[in-house]
């Protein structure tokens, strides 16, 4: 009997674990965990819905939503979709709901019957908690097939150290800013439509951005802080994160203040709301404009500093804050070392990898969790085909 062998019992290897055992019964299937808890990060995400997947629906190329990993994720999809991670849930019992912003969640909002889902679907695999492994190269000479599927590894990957692996410092890769600037701070609990970038790089993201009470948070951050991660990683999360809060080019934003003054020349600026009214009044005091001038009052100068203040208001970045319990990071398993069709280890025949510890990872809005079911399902079809 062939015998595999998964080191992680996380989103992926709990998947790829159960896609074994529903296919081949017999297979001897052994999960090593170093927690006390399977999927205790499943269990969390989506603040504890569990975001499934997404429909992808907006996303232009690959790359938006996986920064790094695009090209191995191009295969997985084919072989295992969003639409395939929806039709597979729903059949073991999980009905799916699609919400505005594209992400899939369980009707029940609840991420344990996730969990659980997968845990009926694990039956008859040994799972082994608190059994930490410390040479995956020792697991490959016990077992006819090895699946490592530990994640992003913070602290570094040291059970791999001796399998001579293009290895790539993990370093985190979706996170929020923290902003020293009282005045914005005390803004928190807002939500704009807004686009931002990194001053001096050609960093740039999108979306709901949200004021809190340390910075800068919502999904127009987090694609921030995901694409720049590396980046961020080595100016030691300093720099300076411009906001367009209007989301619309200098051209744009000039031509829309100067009809609002034409159509209104004796309101005050500050009652002509082109924001939330706080958001408004905050951004023309830092302009410099007056609370009581007149639209036929700003002149020139005052329409070309709040076209600027509304376009290119820049803050100093200092430091980052995880977002809330999930953490996801870049790097890990170079790419350069597997077969991007099997996702076996080149170096290392039965040796297979999924999900976040190689080097792939997403922006926030299920794209994660949808990596860790297609590569999971890739090393299972890989590791069936082979026996």
């Amino acid at each position: 009997m062939k015998q595999v062998a998964i080191v992680g019992a996380g989103a992926a290897g709990c998947f790829c674990a159960a896609l074994l055992k529903k296919q081949a019964p017999a297979l001897s299937v052994t999960v090593f965990e170093a927690g006390e808890r399977p999927m205790t990060k499943l269990a969390v995400t989506g603040g504890g819905r569990c975001n499934l997947t997404n429909s992808f629906e907006g996303i232009r190329s690959l790359g938006e939503a996986y920064p790094r990993g695009e090209r191995v994720m191009k295969r997985a999809l084919k072989a295992f979709s969003q639409e395939d991670t929806i039709r597979w849930f729903t059949a073991e019992g999980v009905l799916c709901v699609l919400q505005e912003d594209h992400c899939w969640f369980p009707k029940s909002q609840d991420a344990m019957d996730v969990v659980r889902c997968l845990e009926r679907g694990m039956k008859g695999a040994d799972l082994r908690l608190k059994t930490p492994v410390n040479s995956v190269k020792e697991l490959l000479e016990h077992y006819d097939y090895v699946v490592v599927t530990t994640g992003g590894g913070p602290k570094g990957l040291p059970f791999l150290e001796d399998l001579d692996l293009d290895l790539l410092p993990p370093v985190p890769s979706l996170f929020t800013f923290n902003i020293p600037d009282p005045a914005l701070k005390a803004l928190m609990g807002l939500v704009v439509d807004a686009s931002v970038a990194l001053q001096g790089t050609s960093y740039r993201a999108e979306g709901p951005l949200l004021i809190t009470d340390w910075g800068l948070s919502g999904p127009a951050a987090l694609k921030l802080s995901s694409y720049a991660a590396r980046h961020l990683s080595q100016t030691a999360y300093k720099g300076q994160i411009n906001i367009n809060w209007l989301h619309a080019n200098e051209q744009t934003v000039r031509e829309r203040l100067q009809e609002t003054a034409a159509a209104n020349p004796q309101k005050m600026v500050s009652s002509t709301h082109l924001l939330q009214a706080r958001l408004w009044e905050y951004l023309l005091a830092k302009a410099g404009i007056r609370a009581d001038i007149r639209w036929a009052e700003l002149g020139s100068k005052g329409l070309n500093r709040l076209t600027a203040i509304l376009t290119n208001d820049g803050y100093p970045i200092n430091g980052k804050s995880r977002f809330r319990e999930e953490f996801v990071t870049c790097g890990g398993v170079a790419l350069s070392n597997i077969d991007l069709n099997t996702l076996e280890c080149k170096q290392h025949p039965g040796l297979y990898f999924a999900g976040e510890v190689l080097d792939i990872d997403a922006i926030t809005g299920g794209f994660n969790l949808q990596a860790a079911w297609s590569t999971g399902y890739v090393c299972a079809r890989s590791i069936l085909t082979s026996i």
